[in-house]
């Protein structure tokens, strides 16, 4: 017996016809139309549409040699305008801070770069000999990083990586991209996936800001709202603006070093060294307990 099984998404269509003997086929079948649906919705939402991608607009002006500025937004209302945003995208290893440069002598064999933006550190790794692959959820900053000389570099958001177990030696997260996880849930789930994905002895290098160290009391007032509801301090919502250009709302996650060790524990990695700077921003070194 055949059964036609229909959904209906805006304009697209998607048809399944399945043939079945018995009731455990054809509740296979039924999981198999699910997934195959809601991969493909998913699909959509997570796409980026021209007019979202603030962030690459910025990088894409930047790189045509246009003098422009970064606006980010926080979902309270608070604007934080950056003229060096964009240019330190671009940046040389030379005009990196000391703590950014020594934290790259950590680096080994094949690495993930996630968040390469404008792929200041991918390409540096690169020359250095290093197999990098780069990835962002930013077409226009994938681009960018593959015009500038980026041999491999892809557009995937941190929740889409998939990768094959053993596929990376080191896994670097530079430019506070620590802040990708989002939530301490998230940053969980992603953690296990990163255990897998890489070698035996593999490492995290990852770049964060310890949200507490400040005196605005904009951000404190911040801090307490989200413990309020039931969120962590530095776990803020914002977007990326950029002339005419509004990015997506997300959850961006800022840890002190002791919300760092708490979110690890658990999860196949430990933090083996920090590498501090001179001011809230530091970098830890992660590698595996086992």
């Amino acid at each position: 017996m055949k059964r036609l099984y229909r959904f209906v998404w805006n304009s697209s269509t998607v048809l399944l016809s399945v043939t079945y003997e018995t009731l455990e086929t054809s509740l296979y079948w039924c999981i198999y139309v699910l997934k195959v649906t809601h991969n493909i919705l998913y699909s959509m939402v997570k796409t980026l549409k021209p007019e979202e991608d603030a962030y690459g607009q910025e990088i894409w002006a930047y790189y045509q040699g246009r003098d422009i500025s970064e606006v980010v937004e926080r979902d309270d209302g608070y604007v934080d305008p950056s003229v060096s945003g964009p240019k330190i995208y671009f940046s040389e290893y030379e005009e990196w801070a000391p703590y950014q440069r020594l934290a790259m002598d950590s680096v080994k064999g094949r690495v993930l770069d996630v968040g390469c933006g404008a792929g200041r550190h991918s390409l540096f790794l690169q020359e250095k000999g290093f197999d990098v692959h780069g990835i962002d959820n930013s077409p226009l900053a994938v681009k960018v990083s593959k015009l500038r000389g980026l041999k491999i570099a892809k557009v995937i958001s941190i929740e889409d990586i998939n990768f094959k177990p053993n596929s990376f030696d080191a896994i670097i997260m530079m430019g506070n991209n620590f802040g990708l996880f989002g939530s301490y849930e998230k940053a969980r789930k992603l953690l296990r996936k990163f255990h897998e994905m890489t070698s035996k002895k593999g490492l995290i290098i990852a770049e964060t800001v310890d949200p507490y160290k400040t005196d605005n009391p904009d951000h404190l007032e911040y801090h307490q709202h989200n413990k309020e509801r039931g969120r962590m301090g530095g776990q803020v919502r914002i977007r990326i603006r950029f002339r005419k250009y509004v990015g997506r709302w997300f959850d961006y996650l800022m840890v002190s070093k002791g919300e760092m060790k708490k979110i690890l524990k658990g999860t196949g990695w430990k933090v083996r060294d920090f590498i501090d700077s001179e001011n809230a921003q530091y970098i830890a070194i992660i590698e595996k307990t086992s």
